[in-house]
């Protein structure tokens, strides 16, 4: 390498990691306005902020009352970008997301069709309750997570950018919900499990969410800097042992490719590529959410279960003592490591 290839590869790093420094301090306010709405939540919170600096999707899984749709509005303003929420219905039809062609008529007679855009146009869109709708209309989602355009009447609809969805789900065991289809779980980066707060984040729920004194949400990024922010988590370096312990994860985790007995006769199937390609994303903003340059052996095992469990199935064990999906997944992890 000549002397000035290694000076532009030095200021090139320099200006990287100048930048880096300004986004890390940028995303700490993102996390302090969020934390003005929602409390005690911090470890979902930066797993729904992995999610979206990601450039990805995730689904929020909880019982109601646990803040989901509050955290979703107050993570879209906190970001400065616009939002948009569809309350998911038994009777949801799949033109009340996307939208429907109407046929307008001029005053010369002449008639066209023109298309009414639906709330998924927007750069974040809550899909609240998303488990409530029925498939058909579930399936409506797919094509939009996955290419960022919906197609109507033969024409393809480019999607605002950046765009996310950001799900609640209930308990699959409620009255009223329909399971996820695997293609469409598969599209959620991210399966955020959301649990209830301590004796003292309750506290501090019953006296400030009472009182009248509820602070606002301000905007800490805008659109144009949460893309500039995603093009630096995927230009991010990884470690070649982070990247050894994911796919020693991801493969481990296949009945087919691994070696563990456990796997073999419990798990019905495995991770999907994409699985692996999630962990390499999620791992780098979490990184960066935490003040680090590049991602650690530690933020594989934090990111294991959010990234792997949506994309495994166990086999029915009539005895019931056999070991969690999760603890499954977090010894995987470990042994990866």
């Amino acid at each position: 390498m000549s002397l000035n290839e290694d000076h532009v590869m030095t200021e090139t790093q320099s200006n990287l990691f100048a930048n880096t420094d300004a986004v890390i301090a940028a995303l700490g306010d993102v996390k302090t306005e969020i934390g003005k709405a929602v409390f005690g939540q911090e470890h979902v919170v930066e797993l729904v902020l992995s999610a979206v600096l990601s450039g990805g999707h995730a689904l929020l899984v909880g019982a109601p009352g646990l803040a989901k749709t509050r955290l979703v509005e107050a993570t879209a303003t906190a970001l400065g970008i616009d939002s948009g929420r569809v309350q998911f219905t038994p009777d949801l039809m799949p033109s009340d997301i996307l939208g429907s062609e109407v046929l307008d008529e001029s005053p010369s007679g002449n008639r066209s069709f023109r298309f009414i855009k639906g709330p998924i146009f927007t750069s974040l869109l809550m899909a609240d309750e998303i488990n409530r709708a029925s498939p058909r209309t579930q399936s409506a989602l797919l094509q939009a997570m996955q290419e960022h355009q919906v197609t109507i009447a033969g024409v393809n609809h480019d999607l605002p950018a950046p765009f996310h969805v950001l799900a609640t789900q209930n308990p699959v065991e409620q009255e009223g919900t329909y399971p996820l289809p695997e293609a469409q779980l598969d599209r959620f980066l991210l399966k955020i499990d959301v649990n209830y707060p301590d004796a003292e984040t309750e506290r501090r729920i019953l006296i400030d969410t009472t009182s009248g004194a509820e602070k606002s949400v301000n905007p800490a990024l805008t659109a144009e800097k949460l893309l500039m922010i995603q093009h630096l988590v995927r230009n991010m370096p990884v470690p070649e042992k982070v990247v050894n312990s994911i796919l020693e994860l991801t493969r481990s985790a296949r009945p087919e490719q691994s070696d563990d007995p456990r796997i073999k006769t419990r798990v019905e199937w495995g991770p999907s590529p994409r699985a692996g390609q999630a962990l390499m994303l999620t791992t780098r903003a979490r990184a960066l959410l935490r003040g680090r340059f590049a991602p650690s052996i530690d933020d594989v095992e934090a990111l294991a279960e959010p990234a792997l469990a949506h994309r495994m199935s166990l086999n029915y064990d009539p005895t019931g003592q056999g070991e969690t999906l999760s603890e499954l997944i977090a010894d995987l992890a470990r042994k990866a490591s």
